[in-house]
C-alpha cells in the first residue's frame, strides 16, 4: 500500500513524529482492543495486557471474530480502538470528583466514546449520545441500549441545534469528523485522503465546535479529538478556537514512561498517539475550558417544566423488575419509560431536540399485562430473579441471536429470560408447541452457521 506523497512529506516535517517508525508502524496490522462493562462482568480478565490509560481496557492477543461471541451482543464488552479509550481518561482527570455532570459526546456513533462515557457519567450524571446521520445513530442507539446504564438520551441532531441548548453541558466531547491518516493501515482512508479534503476537515472541524460552543456552560469543558496526525485539524485547530473563543487550554498527567507524546504548539497542549509508538491507531486529543462568565442563556436546573411527569403506576409496575429512580419512570400512551434524566430535563431536550431514545423502554402495556421491551433485559438495573432464566450453550445462544427456532420443550413455559454464560441475552415467551423469540428483528446475527469460535473471555 502506498501512502500518498504529500502525507510522507508534511510528516518529515513534525519534529514530535518519528516519521520512520510510523511510516512501518501503518504498513503493520493494527490490533484489537476491549473495554469491558464492569456492570455486567465483574469477574477478573486474565491473558491480556491491560491498554496503559484505561483500567478497563484490554489488548487482545489476536484480532477475533465478535459477531459470534454472545457476550459481545449482551454488552458485556465493547471493541474500542486502544488509542481513543484516554478519552475516559481524560474525562476522569479534568472532572475528578464531581458529580452529576451534563455530558455531551456530539459525534457519538458507533458509541465506543459514548459508552465509555456512559459509565463515567454514573447514576448521577447524564449523557446525551449525538450523531448527525439517521443511519449511524440507530446503530449508536442499538449500542448504547446493548450497554444498559440507562443514563443516556440519543439524539440526530446537527451541530447548530444544540445552540438551542444554552449553557447547558459541562463537558463536551467532540470527535470531530477528519482526514483519517490514523486510520492509514486501512485502504479505504488512505483512498480517501488528500491535502484538499484536509483543508476542508479543518474548516469544519472549526465550524461544528463554534457550532456547539453556546451550549457549553461557563467553566465547563470541551474534549476535542480526531483520528489524524495533520497539524491543521488538531494542533492549530485547537489554538485557533483557544483565541476565538477566550478559552484556556488544559494539560493532563502522563505517566513517566507514557508512549503518548505531548504535543505543543503556541499556548496549548494535546496529546499524540503514533502508530510506532502506542500500540493503537492515531489519534489526537486536547481539551479547553470556557472561561467564566455569563452563559448566553438560562441553564435548566430541575424538573419543573412542563412535559413527561413521573408515574406512581408505571413505578408500582416496574419496582419489581427494576432498581430505576421512582422520579424518572413515567408512561406514555401505555409505554413505560425510564428516562436517563429528571422528567424536567428530558423534556427541555426533547422540545428543542429530535431525540430517538430518552433513557430505558420497560415494555409496554397490553391488555392489562406489560410486554417486557428488551431494552429492560439489556439495563444494568434488571432485577435478579425478576423472570425464570434459562442458560443457553453458545450453538443455542447463536440460534437465538439469529432469530432461528429453539427446542420449546426443554425450557420453562411462558416469559422468560435467555442467558448464556450468566449473562442476559433477551426474552423469549415458550408457548409450549414453540418459542417466541424477543430479540429485536433489526438487529438479528446474519452470519451462518459454522465459524470457529474462541472465547474473549
Amino acid at each position: 500500500m502506498m501512502l500518498p506523497p504529500e502525507f510522507l512529506e508534511r510528516i518529515r516535517t513534525q519534529s514530535y513524529l518519528d516519521a520512520l517508525s510510523l511510516e512501518e508502524a501503518l504498513e503493520r496490522p493494527s490490533g484489537a482492543s476491549v473495554r469491558i462493562n464492569r456492570q455486567k462482568w465483574p469477574h477478573p480478565v486474565s491473558g491480556y495486557e491491560r491498554v496503559e490509560w484505561e483500567p478497563d481496557g484490554f489488548y487482545l492477543n489476536d484480532r477475533p471474530l465478535f459477531t459470534v461471541d454472545p457476550l459481545f451482543h449482551a454488552g458485556v464488552y465493547y471493541p474500542q480502538e486502544s488509542s481513543g479509550m484516554f478519552t475516559g481518561e481524560m474525562f476522569r482527570q479534568l472532572t475528578a470528583g464531581q458529580k452529576g455532570l451534563r455530558v455531551l459526546d456530539l459525534c457519538g456513533a458507533p458509541g465506543g466514546k459514548s459508552t465509555h462515557l456512559a459509565s463515567l457519567a454514573g447514576d448521577g450524571g447524564l449523557l446525551v449520545a449525538n450523531e448527525v446521520i439517521r443511519s449511524r445513530a440507530a446503530v449508536l442507539a442499538e449500542n448504547i441500549t446493548k450497554w444498559g446504564t440507562g443514563n443516556v438520551m440519543v439524539t440526530n441532531a446537527d451541530p447548530s441545534r444544540f445552540a438551542l441548548l444554552p449553557g447547558f453541558f459541562d463537558v463536551i466531547v467532540a470527535d470531530a469528523p477528519c482526514s483519517g491518516e490514523g486510520m492509514f493501515r486501512s485502504p479505504v482512508a488512505v483512498s480517501e485522503w488528500s491535502v484538499q479534503n484536509t483543508k476542508l476537515c479543518s474548516e469544519r472541524q472549526r465550524r461544528i465546535v463554534m457550532e456547539v460552543w453556546p451550549s457549553l456552560k461557563p467553566g465547563g469543558i470541551l474534549i476535542y479529538s480526531t483520528c489524524t496526525f495533520n497539524p491543521a485539524e488538531n494542533e492549530e485547530n485547537v489554538s485557533w478556537i483557544r483565541d476565538n473563543a477566550g478559552a484556556e487550554s488544559l494539560s493532563v498527567t502522563l505517566p513517566a514512561g507514557s508512549p503518548v507524546t505531548a504535543v505543543r504548539y503556541g499556548a496549548i497542549e494535546g496529546y499524540g498517539f503514533h502508530p510506532g509508538r502506542v500500540r493503537g491507531e492515531g489519534f489526537f486529543i486536547a481539551a479547553l475550558r470556557k472561561p467564566e462568565g455569563k452563559a448566553e442563556g438560562q441553564r435548566v436546573r430541575d424538573g419543573k417544566r412542563s412535559g413527561s411527569r413521573p408515574s406512581p403506576e408505571a413505578f408500582r409496575i416496574s419496582e419489581p423488575l427494576a432498581d430505576f429512580d421512582r422520579d424518572r419512570v413515567t408512561m406514555l400512551n401505555g409505554r413505560i419509560i425510564a428516562l436517563a434524566a429528571d422528567t424536567g430535563i428530558c423534556s427541555y431536550i426533547e422540545q428543542r431536540l429530535p431525540v430517538i431514545k430518552t433513557g430505558t423502554m420497560i415494555g409496554e402495556i397490553k391488555k392489562n399485562e406489560l410486554v417486557p421491551a428488551h431494552d429492560l433485559v439489556m439495563s444494568v438495573k434488571l432485577k435478579k430473579g425478576a423472570w425464570p432464566e434459562y442458560s443457553l450453550t453458545h450453538t443455542e445462544a447463536l440460534a437465538f441471536l439469529r432469530l432461528e427456532p429453539l427446542n420449546a420443550s426443554v425450557m420453562p413455559r411462558g416469559r422468560i429470560i435467555l442467558t448464556h454464560r450468566g449473562i442476559t441475552l433477551g426474552f423469549a415467551n415458550n408457548l409450549g408447541n414453540r418459542v417466541n423469540n424477543g430479540y429485536p428483528q433489526g438487529w438479528r446475527i446474519r452470519m451462518e452457521p459454522g465459524t470457529e469460535f474462541k472465547e474473549i473471555l
